[in-house]
């Protein structure tokens, strides 16, 4: 199964970057919001569970890293799964992929550029334009070739890293540091243990992006010893950023505040370099989400097109243009990701992306174990350290999200994901008739 045409060149190094660059996108900046209106205003349970989160990506980093280090093909957990389950539960990963988890996440993050580009040109009227318009935007330069979509990830990637360092350094030197930090856990009227799962819900959306790193594995000139430790290096270092980021942000605002900003960030800013300051870093985390929005633009069509390619989606989504470029999958994930974003709900939109996405996860979590049942001679270049425990902590870190989102954290998180399980599942009938469409012409043509 080893991949003969890409170049082992890969140190440890540049796996560590990969995975912190993957990994820190839009969440760290507007997600605090979400854990301190879960914890009603308190700051101690939203510090644990960025912790917590932390350990689960982690975990789940370890495993899915196997997987992919045995099967390096591209295509991601797409092809893991569809090599370890067959090729029905392949697609419908790449379904769910296609028009759920990628659409809701650009959707998710376009909302908050468009909130808060909204805010800086001081019209709220402007939210919804800015919303759509930036989607659209993407997604046409998205087609216009690799190249445009490599400098904009560039550029993006270092004005991302621009605000978290200052608002790291500022914030402490600046910040009273007079705010409880872990003090309450949660407010008076509230159980940690009912809104954990929640706000664990809320933290792994900022966490997402670790199953990319395993899709490196067959560029490394030794992953069995170097992956291991770029994923726990370099996730171990986007938890560290994520922990101290957080403690600035409390040093400067209180917690209870901080839940009633849509961009903590920009409001602690705004504390630490005045109106103007903050309103320069707010541009910072703009052009970051834009960045964010670029690379799952880039990504996700990338799987609309293979399905495609295999005679499982309609065949104009396999159609490159004349840039090499998949343009009309790119257009069409662009156009769902439009529809999807004027809801207006970050919150709701990136943890209907996370129930989906943490669904096929625990998949290959499960098939890690599976394979090693059914395959125990395939050539593993890398193994999970700690096997069976690690792969175990993973799977059920992943139940808890999915039974959590499902059953447990109330009737509107309850009505999305059952939503959320009812369009993954309508990739069933997709399917089956792609496939049987396939075998009348494959007929006729006899």
């Amino acid at each position: 199964m080893g991949n003969k045409n890409l170049q082992k060149n890969l140190g440890f190094a540049a796996a560590l970057s990969t995975v912190v660059g993957m990994v820190i996108g839009g969440g760290v900046f507007f997600k605090p919001q979400a854990v301190y209106e879960l914890t009603g205003g308190a700051p101690g349970l939203g510090i644990i569970a960025w912790i917590l989160a932390g350990v689960m990506t982690i975990t789940a980093g370890l495993t899915a890293a196997e997987i992919s280090a045995a099967i390096p093909k591209t295509g991601g957990m797409m092809v893991y799964i569809e090599e370890i389950y067959g090729k029905k539960l392949g697609f419908l990963t790449g379904w769910m992929q296609s028009v759920l988890f990628f659409p809701a996440t650009i959707a998710a993050i376009s909302v908050m550029f468009g909130q808060q580009s909204a805010i800086l040109l001081g019209n709220q009227n402007l939210v919804i334009p800015m919303t759509v318009g930036v989607i659209l935007l993407v997604g046409g330069l998205n087609t216009l070739g690799s190249k445009t979509s490599g400098s904009i990830q560039t550029i993006s990637t270092v004005c991302k890293l621009i605000p978290l360092i200052l608002i790291m350094i500022f914030g402490f030197i600046k910040g009273g540091g007079n705010n409880p930090i872990m003090t309450p856990l949660v407010a008076e009227n509230l159980k940690p243990t009912s809104i954990i799962g929640q706000l664990l819900v809320a933290i792994l959306f900022a966490y997402d992006g670790w199953i990319n790193v395993g899709a490196i594995a067959g560029e490394m000139k030794d992953p069995g010893k170097d992956l291991p430790k770029a994923i726990i290096g370099g996730l171990t270092l986007v938890m560290a950023v994520y922990l101290v980021i957080n403690l600035a942000y409390l040093w400067v605002l209180p917690a209870n505040e901080l839940a009633n900003f849509a961009s903590p960030a920009a409001a602690v800013a705004e504390v630490i370099f005045g109106k103007m300051g903050g309103k320069l870093i707010t541009m910072g985390i703009l052009i970051s989400v834009f960045g964010c929005i670029n690379g799952y633009l880039l990504t996700g069509p990338r799987i609309a097109y293979t399905l495609s390619q295999q005679k499982t989606l309609p065949a104009f989504l396999g159609k490159l243009n004349k840039y090499d470029v998949p343009a009309n999958s790119t257009m069409v994930m662009a156009s769902l990701a439009a529809l999807y974003a004027l809801s207006g709900q970050f919150n709701l939109l990136s943890d209907l992306s996370m129930f989906a996405i943490w669904s096929f996860y625990v998949l290959t979590f499960i098939g890690v174990i599976k394979l090693r049942k059914t395959h125990p001679n395939l050539h593993r270049p890398y193994k999970v350290p700690l096997y069976p425990v690690i792969p175990a902590i993973a799977i059920a870190s992943g139940l808890f999200v999915v039974i959590d989102q499902l059953f447990l954290a109330g009737i509107k998180s309850t009505m999305m994901s059952l939503g959320g399980v009812l369009i993954t599942l309508i990739g069933i009938p997709v399917y089956n008739y792609m496939i049987n469409k396939n075998q009348n012409s494959i007929d006729k043509a006899a």
